[in-house]
């Protein structure tokens, strides 16, 4: 499994030559200028909640690769109704794709596109491949649901927000970490603008003090799991 950093919450998976993209807003954010959406391949892609910054380019990408949308029941809908390919999901839902195993679990977070209609309840993701076991949260708070995952399955990887203000912040994310029993974090959704910019030194310190790893990928960098 290759995970690529497309900058704010913005992640490329690659499962067996199948390409999964995470909400994507790329072509908004500046930082991620360097980043050609029309060169991203997507098989599927998987939208946690209905918010500018998690959507801005989902319909540009799902109509030049043919992508498949997996997101809660109304934004789901809300990409079919535009003649997009999708999979509507919702909380404590699971379904077997291609690519591994998804089951859609709770956010704590708003959710709705920009001209206020309605996006139905945040959440993320738990991917079950055929080796390794992510869990994508999208945003959210610290939330007693996350001591729910380890039950169902052991997590190689856990990608949590971590800039505070919107989402949690480092040290809530710490105990994120504790309740999903996994200690390789990759941070996402810090730096795009400054209500959450972080200290990645600091970060990265709490996070080792409790023995665990906090990977800061640059936009476009990509690990191997």
């Amino acid at each position: 499994m290759k995970i690529t950093y497309y900058g704010h919450a913005s992640l490329g998976i690659e499962v067996n030559d199948i390409h999964i993209l995470v909400d994507p807003f790329i072509s908004g954010n500046k930082k991620a200028a360097h980043i050609d959406i029309n060169q991203i391949k997507a098989d599927y892609i998987l939208v946690t909640h209905a918010h500018q910054d998690h959507t801005l380019d989902v319909e540009t990408i799902a109509q030049h690769t043919g992508a498949m949308i997996i997101a809660n029941f109304e934004v789901a809908h809300h990409y079919g109704d535009k003649g997009i390919d999708f999979h509507p999901m919702n909380h404590g839902g699971s379904w077997d794709f291609e690519f591994g195993k998804v089951k859609y679990v709770n956010a704590i977070h708003t959710s709705s596109f920009p001209d206020g209609s309605y996006g139905g309840q945040p959440g993320g993701f738990v991917i079950e491949g055929e080796h390794k076991n992510i869990y994508i949260a999208g945003d959210t708070a610290l939330t007693m649901d996350m001591k729910l995952i380890p039950i169902y399955l052991k997590l190689d990887l856990a990608i949590l927000p971590i800039g505070d203000n919107f989402t949690m912040g480092v040290d809530d994310a710490i105990i994120a970490s504790d309740f999903v029993e996994c200690d390789k974090i990759l941070g996402y959704h810090f730096d795009t603008f400054g209500y959450i910019e972080i200290d990645h030194e600091e970060a990265k310190r709490k996070f080792f003090n409790k023995g665990k790893d906090l990977m800061l990928l640059s936009i476009g960098e990509s690990i191997e799991l």
